[in-house]
């Protein structure tokens, strides 16, 4: 056996440096921080993603963990700043895994809630995450000692199970993935229900608040919701017109134009591909003539 692992080592020294695979450039580490929204309410970030949490005198209440090394990287960040604090529950903004991964991190000491489609594609899913133990139909509220943490489902956008997190005292209000600041929508509207989408920014623009944390991009406010809804509003009047035009998808992707749009997140990468998906959502709701 000796012998053996001498002839590797031996025969490992002789390649030549020219032929040896040339070491991989260190892997970039991720972007984390922590910044403070305003009152007890801090948003955390890791790289494009981000969360928000608040501090109670009696606990922390957190949003999505986002994946392992992210929660465990703000559990400790957290034990640092607030070292007699516990995350007492999280909150799942809705099922996909690229925001609420790693929830196992924070399973020691905390109650994991969402809305009740959640659980179900969670665990269909095999999404890698605690799977919530507490679920609820439209609205619930959260009591940390005497501060308040609103839970309001305002129906199918993005997914079939997105909330938003309201915190009334601090006038801030969480949702994520379905109402970007100043961006357009997501590729082609995977896991999307269009009609269903423009009616829950409706609802979301009745809510008392001021400032907006998406989960992804900057802060922003109110307005944007509405905003938004105008961009939603507009590209799907200008594909179900084209639809009904009998225009293919090329063509329907030539007539619409959304250059009014040009200077927001994500045009150039992503509005051809919204052109896409509204068509697609549009033909698959329509009722043509037989």
């Amino acid at each position: 056996m000796r012998s053996l692992v001498v002839a590797l080592v031996l025969a490992a020294t002789a390649v030549p440096a020219a032929a040896q695979t040339p070491a991989a450039p260190a892997a970039t580490p991720p972007v984390r921080e922590i910044t403070n929204i305003a009152g007890e309410v801090y948003r955390f970030r890791n790289n494009a993603h981000y969360s928000v949490f608040v501090v109670t005198p009696a606990g922390i209440v957190a949003s999505d963990p986002i994946n392992a090394p992210a929660a465990t990287w703000l559990k400790d960040e957290m034990k640092k700043r607030w070292p007699d604090k516990a995350i007492k529950f999280a909150v799942y903004s809705h099922d996909h895994s690229d925001h609420i991964s790693g929830g196992e991190v924070w399973a020691d000491t905390a109650t994991f809630i969402a809305h009740d489609n959640a659980r179900e594609v969670i665990l269909g899913e095999k999404r890698p995450t605690v799977p919530p133990q507490v679920t609820f139909s439209d609205n619930a509220t959260i009591w940390l000692g005497d501060t308040p943490i609103e839970l309001h489902y305002v129906g199918r956008n993005h997914s079939n199970n997105s909330l938003v997190i309201r915190f009334p005292r601090e006038r801030v209000l969480f949702a994520v993935d379905f109402i970007p600041v100043h961006g357009v929508a997501f590729r082609d509207f995977p896991d999307a229900y269009l009609d269903e989408w423009i009616d829950s920014l409706r609802k979301v623009e009745t809510m008392d608040f001021d400032i907006l944390a998406p989960g992804h991009g900057p802060l922003g406010k109110k307005a944007d919701v509405a905003a938004f809804r105008g961009y939603l509003e507009d590209l799907r009047a200008q594909v179900l017109a084209a639809a009904r035009a009998g225009k293919s998808l090329e063509e329907t992707k030539q007539s619409v134009d959304l250059s009014k749009y040009k200077d927001w997140a994500g045009y150039e990468q992503m509005s051809q591909l919204n052109i896409e998906g509204a068509y697609r959502l549009v033909q698959g709701t329509r009722r043509p003539n037989q």
